[in-house]
């Protein structure tokens, strides 16, 4: 087993619980890690035995665009791609970060993790 990972992606997106989110936008960070059995690349060097991060990134980056209310409902559907790309893998976790979140106070970020 090994684990794939992509960690620090910023996107900025127009998620958001309330409206006004929604029509400003605000920054946010991805981090994903996929466990998934990579001897076979390690052995043969080859990228179709493995999980491609630079597919992995374009997922996230879609999923990015469409605009959700929670972070928990970004993150379920990242996974769920990731699992469509790589039904292989064993677990996939992800966090979603939201910069300065409209909590009334000072936070330099929310963030939420789901794993499966």
């Amino acid at each position: 087993m090994g684990v794939v990972a992509l960690e620090g992606m910023e996107f900025f997106a127009y998620h958001g619980y309330y409206d006004e989110e929604q029509k400003t936008g605000n920054r946010y960070s991805i981090d994903i890690a996929v466990t998934a059995d990579v001897g076979g690349a390690a052995q043969q060097d080859r990228l179709s035995l493995t999980i491609n991060y630079e597919a992995l990134y374009q997922i996230i980056a879609e999923e990015m665009a469409r605009q959700s209310r929670l972070l928990e409902h970004i993150a379920e559907r990242i996974i769920e791609r990731t699992y469509q790309a790589y039904p292989h893998a064993e677990s996939v976790e992800v966090s979603v970060s939201k910069y300065n979140p409209p909590i009334g106070g000072v936070c330099t970020r929310a963030r939420v993790t789901l794993k499966k």
